[in-house]
């Protein structure tokens, strides 16, 4: 049977001149000799893949994608659209960071149909930016977005963090000012998290930092829909929020549980039932390819229930929610009798709303998503 999901392309790009405090993302600094072994192993994987379905989305992350020379930049972008027939995507995304940005990287991206570009700004302050670890300055980050702009690309992304240790709501709401003030056609803004291993969790277990409480990240989150909301930028995901019609194709379609691909060393796929990644390790990930194998690991045959259970998850995430009928007729294998319990309980405490057969959070739902999420496991 032919699958009728939409089929997507993630490609990882490992590398990056410096290591956020917070970041927990395989990467690796870039050197000719790296990235010469990375996009000859890209192009190896491809040939290994043997994939017959088109790509619908093509998303270029990281890592810092902008950290590829303009050459790199040009072979992989060929590598990528070669590898879709004559398909033009329905998105074309690229992750920069507002040091890699440069005109002639950005018109190469464009020539090869590259539309989507988010920048991770994390903040405009440059008291926020020195905590988070990274080596940007504001105004770089303003710059970056103008020349992104004046080269045409027609939907800019920026993400921006809060909660970050110290960090005042009239910070927050600086950043979220200055974003708006660009005019970008997408903003995420994402809590930060205190990921195992960085200097940001060591800090925090040492007590040199301290995450912000529940009710201050309540605030946050508040004051963060209010305002975007009030400028013009519907939220369509917990952390996303955009001008009408400049949502992530591909984030959504990942989120309604679509298939896709990941190339690159530590990219995941989910795939035909499955989930895979490939090794955190350029050298392993390319030894492997090079003696003529995809280089998998963890390889998960998803069973029906697990299915299910994803597509709730992830679709009570977005605003439009869940169709329950639909996802019941899709696994009529799974008994979602306490489930639907669970809804008819979390309804009662304006967690939840129903509208005929669909169901999604309420913002007070929203707040308090991730605590649900672990609800319906233990429901289903």
């Amino acid at each position: 049977m032919i699958s009728t999901k939409k089929l997507a392309l993630y490609c990882h790009v490992p590398f990056c001149a410096h290591r956020c405090s917070y970041c927990a993302f395989y990467q690796e600094p870039p050197t000719s000799a790296l990235v010469e072994r990375y996009l000859s192993t890209i192009e190896e994987e491809f040939r290994l893949l043997n994939i017959t379905r088109p790509f619908f989305t093509i998303y270029v992350g990281g890592g810092t994608p902008g950290a590829l020379g303009a050459n790199a930049m040009d072979r992989l972008c060929a590598t990528l659209t070669a590898n879709n027939g004559s398909l033009k995507p329905a998105e074309f995304s690229v992750e920069f960071s507002p040091c890699t940005v440069k005109r002639e990287k950005i018109e190469i991206l464009k020539r090869h149909g590259c539309g989507r570009i988010t920048i991770g700004v994390q903040s405009f302050s440059d008291r926020i930016i020195n905590l988070l670890g990274r080596r940007q300055t504001a105004a770089q980050a303003i710059a970056a977005y103008e020349t992104i702009a004046s080269c045409g690309i027609g939907n800019i992304g920026i993400d921006l963090i809060f909660g970050v240790p110290t960090q005042t709501l009239d910070e927050w709401l600086s950043d979220l000012r200055c974003a708006v003030s660009l005019h970008p056609h997408h903003i995420s803004t994402y809590n930060l998290t205190f990921e195992d291993g960085t200097p940001l969790q060591r800090h925090a277990l040492s007590g040199v930092t301290q995450k912000k409480s529940p009710d201050e990240e309540a605030d946050f989150y508040a004051a963060t829909w209010e305002f975007l909301g009030e400028n013009g930028y519907g939220q369509y995901e917990i952390s996303n929020f955009c001008l009408p019609g400049c949502e992530s194709i591909h984030n959504t379609n990942t989120w309604k549980m679509h298939d896709w691909i990941g190339i690159g060393p530590s990219a995941c796929s989910q795939f035909e039932n499955r989930r895979f990644s490939n090794p955190p390790s350029i050298g392993l990930w390319s030894e492997t390819i090079k003696r003529g194998a995809l280089a998998y690991i963890g390889v998960e045959n998803m069973d029906a229930k697990t299915l299910a259970e994803d597509s709730i998850i992830f679709g009570l995430r977005m605003n439009s929610g869940i169709d329950m009928a639909s996802i019941e007729c899709e696994f009529p294998s799974v008994d979602f009798s306490r489930l639907l319990q669970l809804m008819a309980y979390l309804e009662e405490e304006n967690f939840t709303k129903w509208d005929g057969n669909s169901v999604r959070l309420t913002p007070r739902g929203r707040m308090v998503a991730d605590a649900i999420a672990l609800q319906v496991l233990e429901a289903m």
